[in-house]
């Protein structure tokens, strides 16, 4: 490692880092809040502003009234300094979104699969659709990351095991960055819907929680310290293959769905034929559990039973984390998990402390629209973010 003198040339560097910084985390800000929040003079801030406007870096939106004499300018990162993408990549449907620098979402886009068996084909024209629609040239994109379901290499990033995208193994990490020519990342997607529940949902500010994913299939991300934990093999949070009692163990794990287990208590395919029981029926599994929950609101004993049956279930899953890893919040994502809203939630916290010792905060997700997606873009944007101060602070 080479250490740099602290020359005045690296204390530009520094301070200019620190302002764009500031400036990407707290929105606007005059000269004299810049001074004020990193410790530098007026005249040094104003320098530096000078270095980020000349780069094309910072500019000034608009005046900030008040106090003597005239209005202070405002300053602001330029949203085109970098552009990013994020997708969510599912056996039924791809969306892609193209973002700013700023987390500003441009475009939001979604595109039909079929067909496109060949995965550097289905990115590379899910991203150019999504481009065009942002008025965004593909060579601007400064990071893409994708949202898959199963199981990631975490030493190669390459997909080792994704039963509902048989096309995606390894080798299309490299292939994706060769033919793409761009800085790809892939990660799981209930990995990143957790990130996006931790910045934008019901998980702000929390360092350790977990997110059970509750949908056609099941998925756990587990948050400890701030960070997402994926295991040695990156096989963490694979939630459908943990054994159950009653429930026959899995035979094949490259089987899709899976049968057995976990899965077979609460995946879609289960929690359909258990809804209709009770006379709940729908054209999706969400929508079957969204009538319960509006019928056990309005004193429907079906309801009621039905959401009670589900939540037992839900528990079996959550109490064997809390015993583990007692995160102390759990979040339930996925369409069955957002469906079931807090009704579901309720009763899932109660089940777990009737079963187990732990006691954790269960909520609904609080991120609307995609959560995969949303943390696909996030994720996108702290790496072109990352990218654009290393690039102020020199070599």
């Amino acid at each position: 490692m080479v250490v740099r003198p602290g020359t005045p040339r690296l204390l530009r560097e520094l301070n200019d880092r620190a302002a764009l910084e500031l400036l990407l985390d707290g929105g606007p800000m005059t000269r004299a809040q810049i001074g004020e929040r990193t410790g530098l003079s007026k005249v040094t801030a104003s320098q530096l502003l000078a270095r980020l406007e000349e780069r094309g870096l910072v500019q000034t939106v608009g005046e900030q009234a008040g106090g003597r004499g005239p209005n202070a300018a405002l300053y602001a990162v330029v949203p085109s300094s970098a552009y990013v993408a994020g997708l969510h990549v599912d056996q039924d449907e791809v969306s892609a979104g193209v973002a700013d620098i700023t987390g500003e979402v441009v475009t939001q886009i979604s595109v039909d699969p079929n067909g496109a068996g060949n995965p550097v084909e289905l990115v590379r024209s899910a991203v150019a659709t999504a481009c065009r629609s942002a008025g965004v040239e593909m060579s601007r994109l400064n990071a893409l990351v994708i949202g898959t379901p199963g199981v990631l290499d975490p030493s190669t990033g390459d997909p080792r095991l994704a039963v509902n995208l048989p096309a995606w193994h390894e080798g299309v990490l490299a292939a994706l960055r060769s033919e793409l020519h761009q800085p790809v990342t892939i990660e799981n997607d209930v990995n990143l819907a957790a990130m996006a529940e931790r910045a934008v949902g019901v998980a702000q500010g929390a360092d350790d929680f977990v997110l059970m994913w509750i949908g056609v299939g099941l998925g756990l991300a587990t948050i400890i310290g701030g960070r997402v934990h994926r295991g040695a093999g990156g096989a963490a949070g694979e939630i459908g293959y943990l054994p159950v009692p009653g429930m026959p163990l899995p035979q094949d794990i490259t089987h899709s769905p899976i049968t057995g287990a976990f899965q077979s208590l609460v995946g879609a395919q289960a929690v359909r034929p258990l809804a209709a029981a009770y006379g709940f029926t729908a054209p999706t599994v969400a929508g079957a559990v969204q009538a319960a929950v509006a019928a056990a609101r309005a004193g429907d004993d079906r309801g009621d039973a039905l959401l009670t049956e589900l939540a037992a279930r839900v528990a079996t899953g959550v109490a064997a984390v809390c015993v583990v890893l007692d995160p102390g919040l759990v979040v339930l994502g996925g369409e069955v998990g957002r469906a079931g809203d807090g009704a579901l939630a309720a009763r899932v916290a109660a089940e777990v402390g009737r079963i187990c010792p732990a006691r954790p905060t269960v909520v609904p997700t609080g991120v609307t629209g995609g959560p995969v997606l949303r943390g696909a873009i996030l994720a996108a944007v702290d790496q072109a973010r990352s990218e654009l101060l290393a690039s102020v602070a020199g070599p």
